[in-house]
């Protein structure tokens, strides 16, 4: 049986990577997916692939999560699952970030989390059910020195995650997060060294030995969507081949 069946998910960074991921698993499921994101030709082509629909977003904008949102509740009538998965990782320790890209990547990593979880969480507790996964990483649950914007971000999702999920649950809502370590994607390659020769440094400090995929990280995303974890809130979920351990 499909373990999504009748459901509608939003994903967000849905056109590649982990969002990508999350999005075909979810569909496969039996849900009705809208995938979000700014890369128009990849998020089309991902969207076509899955027989879901692509809409053009910016998770820094209040306006546009309203527009996506209500696009959402007109052509399926519902909101039942929200992936936060939109992010991005830019390399700098505390001495030498500069205030623009700290910025930047608190408005995407943060402020488009909490964006999100606002405006999906009305639809949701009208309903009086939902899930809001909201991605993390190990970023937020130990320092991060070469991305210390990025682990700043990590964090905050982190905890906006816990306060999200005792102030949702009444109404049935569930929030919860997700931590991966080191994950195939675009993004694993800016890791400082990552295509220079470090691979095996980093890898000596994953007790499993290897990077996941991001079918890995979506099966995860699909427990969390889907009644399985009925009785799961406010917790982190940890997909890190033992990094933290």
């Amino acid at each position: 049986m499909a373990r999504l069946e009748g459901k509608v998910a939003l994903v967000t960074g849905g056109a590649r990577g982990q969002g990508a991921a999350e999005a075909a698993l979810f569909a496969a499921e039996g849900a009705a997916v809208v995938l979000t994101d700014v890369l128009d030709a990849e998020g089309e082509r991902t969207a076509a692939a899955i027989s879901g629909r692509y809409l053009h977003h910016d998770v820094t904008s209040e306006k546009d999560w309203t527009r996506v949102v209500e696009a959402v509740i007109d052509r399926h009538g519902r909101l039942d699952v929200l992936v936060n998965n939109a992010g991005i990782w830019v390399t700098g320790r505390l001495t030498d970030t500069a205030l623009a890209d700290y910025r930047r990547v608190i408005e995407v990593n943060q402020v488009g989390v909490f964006l999100g979880m606002q405006a999906a969480s009305r639809p949701m507790r009208e309903a009086r059910s939902g899930s809001i996964i909201n991605i993390s990483s190990i970023a937020g649950l130990r320092g991060a020195m070469s991305g210390f914007a990025y682990g700043a971000s990590k964090w905050a999702v982190r905890g906006m995650t816990k306060s999200a999920a005792q102030e949702l649950g009444p109404y049935g809502v569930r929030v919860n997060s997700i931590h991966p370590g080191l994950i195939e994607t675009a993004m694993l390659h800016q890791l400082p060294g990552w295509d220079a020769g470090a691979t095996p440094a980093y890898l000596q400090r994953i007790p499993l030995g290897r990077t996941a995929e991001a079918e890995e990280v979506a099966r995860l995303a699909l427990f969390l969507a889907s009644d399985d974890s009925v009785y799961c809130t406010g917790s982190e979920f940890i997909i890190d081949g033992g990094m933290t351990a």
